[in-house]
């Protein structure tokens, strides 16, 4: 079992609160403008690069 830094622990932090949906208070309140983030990541499609991982096949 592998212990996170604190580093990466923090990078994974910022990258799962970056990956949610827009709030509904501002799709409402851009007159449904912005509706989706762009930024949105899948979990198995796209994967994070971490320093220290190894290329899997």
């Amino acid at each position: 079992m592998s212990k996170k830094s604190p580093v990466k622990k923090a990078r994974l932090g910022k990258a799962l609160k970056q990956n949610r949906r827009i709030p509904l208070f501002v799709i409402a309140k851009t007159n449904r403008r912005v509706t989706q983030n762009n930024s949105r990541r899948a979990w198995r499609s796209s994967k994070l690069k971490m320093g220290s991982q190894k290329n899997k096949e």
